[in-house]
């Protein structure tokens, strides 16, 4: 029996971020989801279990309102890492969940870099 496209997706989410927990133990993530029309990411701390600071292209100080595209992923990136300082993380893991790290993924994760977040 075939696996779906979404079942796969999970897969490879789950083999994604258990990975990740075990080298970044301790660590703030920052998550990343996209859809078809829009981008958001979250800095999460898990040990805690709360989210500290949140990004999405659906804020409308962003200017990006709706939209999913490579400079709306880096308008995201830039604001994650300003709301990080804000609270106080300099740095975090990325965790790209099941998507692959190219295009608006990576887009966000290099606009993070630039804005001061060690990823």
């Amino acid at each position: 029996m075939a696996n779906s496209k979404r079942a796969l997706f999970q897969k490879r989410r789950m083999r994604v971020r258990s990975k990740l927990r075990k080298v970044n133990a301790g660590r703030v993530r920052l998550s990343v989801h996209r859809s078809n029309k829009n981008i958001s990411v979250q800095l999460i701390d898990d040990v805690a279990g709360r989210t500290l600071a949140a990004a999405s292209t659906l804020e409308k100080d962003l200017g990006v309102v709706g939209k999913n595209n490579i400079e709306a992923a880096s308008k995201v990136g830039a604001a994650i890492a300003e709301r990080a300082k804000a609270a106080g993380v300099s740095e975090a893991y990325f965790d790209r969940g099941g998507f692959l790290f190219h295009g608006k993924v990576k887009a966000l994760a290099d606009a993070a870099r630039e804005g001061g977040l060690k990823i």
